[in-house]
């Protein structure tokens, strides 16, 4: 079961551990320790929209970005023998400004802060390493902790201001003295002007020295180590922009193979490359599309069909893309027809014209894997989210929101009435929120813990421990 908690609480899970989609009881982790007792990272300005969440390899770090350019890190507590129940806790770790707001003055643009994606470096010593982008600008940042400062120098005083050279009479050794914990972000490399669109993807190789980074129309290989250069892999700009038919929408490395990557395309395409066969991927190697039914053509297919996330599995062997109304998993081995197919709201068929209206028709929705490629979760309007169990074909609604998320407070399944009697647990389709939207969620990369941003709150939620 999965349930609410104050305190939070569970050992650690097996990485091939599965999740019983009967279980479906998820619990609310604290995020900030406040007075009033509210347990979520909960601002009302437009720059506090959370943008991008993602946990570290290990889960014990878990980064968010927003539309204000600002990194939030929030860290698990260990377990503590007069707190026995702390472990599971996320509290705010570090908070850094990543991006500014800049001015392209020869294209007379704005460039925006938000950060549109972080990915994180795997731990090679003490300190943290994660990559953060806007639309134009990546950043390699540095986090890193200092419990100790250095005093008794010769050349200088304590507050910093030079010593008189013919009043220095002894030579001194400067001493390590403890201080107050303190949590330092630094920037180590800015990769910049290579993007003449707006990135979409940024993804770590598995080389763990190259990383690519993706706009609409190119997909460029960079090495951590330079920042002066990268190569173009791929390139989808026509001769004449008039004859353009689709854009990236998203790209990733292979978790293993550090030579074979994906990108999908807003035809509801997905090309696999393989680097070893050429410098530039214009020609792919596995061109993975679903044949369309005619039958169910309209106005919207080709918009409903783009799509807006694709993710490796774990294991290497699936990947699983996100459209407007479903989750496909797909094997690499099988280009023809994915594996699986999930209807995320399947309900909103009929809304489409007012949904394009609106916009809402154009959101673009992320997906991902639980540890053991199990279980795969993604969002829906009205602070829904959705969870499929890949074994037992189950899957589950469930709500993040303020009234349900108190601390050890179950989360109740949801379920959306498309017509006739409404019972009593269900809501009406009409009455759904399209404000109210989670586009992003991450999954614990070891246990059954996940974040779900809700606009611009953050709720993290765990199984329930008995």
């Amino acid at each position: 079961e999965w349930c609410g908690h104050h305190s939070g609480a569970s050992g650690r899970e097996r990485p091939g551990a599965t999740w019983p989609c009967q279980a479906v009881l998820w619990a609310g982790i604290p995020l900030l320790r406040q007075k009033d007792g509210v347990n979520c990272l909960c601002i009302s300005l437009t720059a506090d929209i959370i943008s991008t969440v993602e946990f570290n390899y290990s889960g014990d770090l878990l980064a968010t970005g927003d539309k204000g350019g600002r990194v939030v890190i929030f860290q698990r507590e260990q377990e503590n023998k007069s707190r026995p129940h702390s472990r599971g806790e996320y509290n705010v770790y570090s908070t850094f400004q990543s991006h500014e707001p800049e001015f392209d003055y020869l294209k007379s643009l704005e460039i925006e802060e938000k950060i549109n994606k972080i990915r994180w470096l795997p731990q090679q010593n003490a300190a943290h390493f994660l990559l953060s982008t806007n639309d134009k600008t990546i950043k390699l940042w540095k986090i890193s902790e200092r419990d100790k400062r250095a005093e008794g120098y010769n050349l200088k005083d304590e507050d910093g201001r030079l010593r008189d050279p013919f009043r220095i009479t002894a030579l001194r050794v400067p001493i390590l003295k403890p201080m107050d914990l303190m949590v330092e972000a630094s920037p180590r490399r800015i990769f910049a002007n290579a993007h003449t669109y707006h990135i979409n993807s940024i993804s770590v190789n598995s080389d763990h020295e190259t990383y690519l980074s993706a706009d609409d129309l190119r997909i460029n290989l960079w090495h951590l180590e330079i920042t002066d250069r990268s190569f173009n892999i791929v390139d989808m700009k026509p001769a004449n922009m008039e004859e353009l038919a689709e854009v990236i929408t998203a790209a990733e490395f292979h978790p293993h193979q550090c030579n074979v990557l994906v990108y999908s395309s807003s035809k509801g395409t997905v090309r696999l490359c393989d680097m070893r066969s050429s410098a530039l991927c214009d020609r792919h190697s596995k061109f993975f599309e679903e044949p369309e039914d005619p039958s169910s053509r309209s106005f919207f297919s080709e918009i409903i069909s783009s799509i807006s996330d694709v993710k490796f599995s774990h294991s290497g062997r699936y990947m699983m893309t996100r459209d407007y109304l479903s989750v496909k998993v797909w094997d690499l081995n099988m280009e023809s027809r994915p594996v699986e197919t999930h209807q995320v709201h399947e309900y909103l068929r009929s809304k489409l014209c007012s949904l394009y209206e609106n916009d809402c028709i154009f959101d673009k929705f992320e997906c991902c894997w639980n540890g053991s490629d199990s279980a795969i979760m993604t969002g829906s309007y009205n602070n829904f989210f959705r969870m499929f169990d890949r074994n037992a074909r189950r899957d589950v609604t469930l709500e993040a929101s303020r009234e349900n998320s108190k601390p050890r407070a179950s989360l109740k399944p949801r379920k959306v009435c498309t017509g006739g009697k409404r019972k009593k647990d269900e809501i009406s389709v009409d009455s759904l929120d399209f404000n109210k939207k989670i586009l992003h969620t991450a999954w614990h990369p070891l246990e059954n813990i996940i974040a779900v941003a809700a606009t611009n709150n953050l709720y993290i939620f765990q199984d329930k421990v008995n």
